[in-house]
């Protein structure tokens, strides 16, 4: 059975599978990231993972993978396969597909292609492929979790744009002079609309330290009018979020996942209607929720994968 190696790389954990060309899963494996031991520890654990993932393929298969596709946090040069920057695992200007080439070289001792993508981009690209996108030919992708990130999918492919920034909807600034934003601006998406934010002002609001974004939706559900406040905040900064890239890019879809969009309907109910609400001309995109949960960049580091192995085969 043809495979390659499908790696996440996370904050704290690692999710990994081997995948066939269809894009069916054929084995799954998490593991600890292990930040808490160091950058080097982190980035010999990813090596560790990925050869016993390549072992694990050799046992259940009988061949080794063909290819292997890792998608990281941060700030990545896709082209040259170098982690550029990640606040959260410590590296700086990391060689990753070098690094991971060697380690999975076969007998031969020839580098194991490798392609290394950016994690929310990459769970757009399985989104649109395999997950709530699929067949669309234009669509958006926004991860709502400790910050806010996206992916444009245009025909079966994610669009990176000309420096790799291509989709950071979390950026965009939609209360000026709002909340600082830790990329340096001011009212950015992700200051108001994020789990993190969402969880900020619920804990303010409520007087409760420990609340979060999933005690306020729990809350709205409830009827409280504090919590209904929070979250409407939260909504209407996201609806304009939208608006503006319905104007710009003009998606037949808006996909959303992350840990907010867990609430479902206490989110996709008004978001659906204050998006709706604030347009004029254009045409007003599907509001879905994603479909692959947190297995999305996984699976898209291995579309990503068996997408090196097919331009290699046409180069």
């Amino acid at each position: 059975m043809k495979h390659v190696i499908a790696l996440d790389v996370g904050g704290t954990g690692m999710k990994a599978a081997l995948l066939a060309q269809d894009g069916s899963v054929l084995f799954e494996a998490r593991r600890p990231t292990g930040r808490e031991h160091g950058t080097d520890a982190v980035v010999a654990a990813i090596l560790d993972f990925a050869t016993d993932l390549a072992d694990e393929g050799r046992s259940r298969f009988g061949v080794a993978p063909l290819a292997a596709g890792v998608a990281v946090p941060g700030t990545i040069d896709e082209k040259n396969g170098i982690a550029v920057f990640s606040a959260n695992l410590g590296w700086r200007e990391l060689p990753l597909r070098k690094l991971l080439g060697e380690r999975l070289a076969g007998p031969d001792g020839g580098a194991m292609p490798v392609a290394l993508g950016h994690d929310v981009r990459s769970g757009g690209l399985a989104e649109g492929r395999l997950g709530a996108g699929r067949g669309v030919d234009r669509f958006l992708f926004i991860a709502l979790g400790t910050g806010i990130a996206g992916a444009i999918g245009i025909d079966g492919r994610i669009e990176a744009g000309a420096h790799g920034y291509g989709g950071e909807i979390g950026h965009v600034v939609v209360r000026p002079g709002g909340p600082q934003c830790g990329c340096g601006a001011r009212g950015c998406l992700e200051t108001l609309a994020s789990a993190s934010a969402v969880s900020r002002a619920w804990a303010e609001t409520s007087g409760d330290p420990d609340a979060d974004a999933a005690s306020c939706a729990a809350a709205v559900d409830a009827g409280d009018d504090r919590a209904l406040a929070v979250w409407q905040r939260a909504v209407d900064a996201l609806a304009d979020g939208i608006v503006l890239a319905q104007s710009l890019l003009d998606p037949s879809t808006v996909i959303v996942g992350g840990g907010l969009a867990e609430a479902g309907d206490t989110l996709f109910t008004p978001l659906r209607a204050a998006v709706t609400g604030r347009l004029t001309f254009q045409m007003p995109p599907k509001v879905v929720p994603a479909m692959l949960k947190d297995t999305a960049a996984s699976l898209g580091a291995g579309l990503l994968a068996w997408d090196l192995l097919s331009m290699e085969v046409t180069a």
